[in-house]
């Protein structure tokens, strides 16, 4: 088998693909959203947008659902849908409490990992060996996990100290701060200065109570990265998702690349649960997944199905969930300006495409954003609740067009058919 040969499904149909995005366009994008942030922060008087708490806040909820995107990635890569996340978060949660509180985080971590990976094995059997829908096992492992850990948490947690929802509190994972540099642009961020202090608060939250567990997580994107685009490994796996046929008639073993995928998937789902009951709260408490592998499943959609991608759009999801948290009225309030002068610049770009319909009805629901915030002081709680959901539809609507999954995603596939 030759590597020139195995690549030839993954790569962007002749024609319809888009130009990608070089570096230097990346970076001037993000310097371009930083000096939006830094405008509608000082327009607003909304200091907390882009403070070290915020941040810090935005990366420890992006995590989990970065994770349970990252897992839904491996799937999806080998041809596997993979709706179940959010089920594999529920057994990573309960497995990593349960281990955490008996023999200590780390090891509630491994248990986290072991958890999940049970449930993407569980999928894989169903979905590739028995070659049911991929969509009906996914659902039916969510319910089956959700019952399954609460049948555990009445004998197990209400015996130890806790309760059948809620298990005794887990030893906390240590945490880093870099010194000297985290009280520094702690400083800097508070004189409010433009794109200055921005810059200062985005960076000190990177290095400020930082956990163990979240370095490791972020390590996982660029490993994943390389390990599925720059390794044979990698591209076996990839063509199973591309064009398993072909893959096997050139000497691969697909449902081996599949079971591979989606137990990692579901290892990685797992983590994000661990994470959510060691890291974010210290306890497992039964719903405390909140569908954020839903979520994880449309931040790795708006990521085109690729790392880097995905990681953004988790970063956008847990930023959104994290404004609630810290002055969550004002801060949404504020967001309500940064949509609408979003929408003022896609209309724009509409225009010079000369799409007239799509930029006027842009337009016109950035006049109904800029109404909405000059005539109110905050936004309702209920809504300031539902920013992160609304996010994501938004942007998975948004985003829809541009949209490439790998050909032979979710379609059933049995042995032998490329022999």
């Amino acid at each position: 088998m030759t590597t020139s040969t195995v690549s030839k499904p993954s790569a962007a149909p002749k024609g319809g693909g888009r130009r990608k995005l070089t570096l230097p366009w990346i970076m001037l994008l993000v310097a371009g959203g930083l000096v939006l942030f830094s405008l509608v922060r000082a327009v607003s008087g909304a200091n907390d947008l882009t403070s070290v708490g915020q941040v810090s806040g935005a990366l420890q909820l992006a995590v989990p659902i970065g994770l349970a995107g990252l897992g839904g990635l491996w799937a999806e890569r080998a041809g596997v849908v993979n709706i179940g996340l959010e089920g594999m978060m529920v057994l990573g949660t309960w497995f990593g409490a349960w281990a955490g509180y008996q023999w200590g985080p780390w090891v509630g971590v491994l248990f986290g990992l072991l958890g999940g990976a049970l449930g993407g094995l569980l999928h894989a059997i169903i979905t590739v060996t028995f070659n049911v829908n991929h969509i009906v096992s996914g659902v039916a492992i969510n319910i089956l996990a959700v019952g399954f850990t609460q049948y555990l948490s009445n004998f197990t947690f209400a015996e130890d100290g806790g309760s059948s929802k809620q298990s005794p509190r887990i030893e906390e994972i240590t945490k880093i701060t870099v010194p000297g540099l985290s009280d520094w642009l702690s400083d800097l961020q508070a004189k409010h200065w433009f794109l200055v202090s921005d810059l200062a608060g985005i960076l000190g939250g990177l290095v400020t109570n930082l956990s163990l567990l979240t370095v490791v997580a972020v390590l996982l994107i660029p490993a994943t990265w390389w390990l599925l685009w720059r390794t044979a490994f990698g591209l076996r796996l990839r063509s199973c998702g591309e064009n398993p046929v072909a893959a096997e008639s050139l000497g691969v073993n697909v449902y081996k690349y599949k079971y591979i995928a989606v137990t990692v998937s579901g290892a990685l789902a797992g983590l994000g649960g661990a994470f959510l009951a060691i890291v974010a709260t210290g306890i497992y408490q039964e719903g405390q997944t909140g569908g954020r592998g839903f979520i994880g499943l449309a931040a790795m959609i708006f990521g085109n199905w690729m790392p880097g991608g995905m990681a953004l759009g988790a970063g956008l999801f847990g930023f959104t969930d994290s404004l609630k948290l810290r002055g969550g009225a004002e801060n949404v309030h504020a967001m309500l300006l940064l949509v609408a002068v979003l929408l003022v610049v896609a209309a724009l770009w509409q225009l010079y495409k000369k799409k007239y319909a799509p930029a006027v009805i842009t337009a016109a629901f950035s006049a109904v954003f800029f109404l909405w915030y000059a005539l109110t002081d905050e936004v309702p709680s209920q809504f300031v609740d539902a920013a992160p959901y609304i996010t994501t539809l938004l942007v998975l609507a948004l985003s829809a067009q541009r949209l490439r999954m790998p050909k032979a995603d979710g379609l059933p596939y049995r042995k032998g058919q490329g022999k």
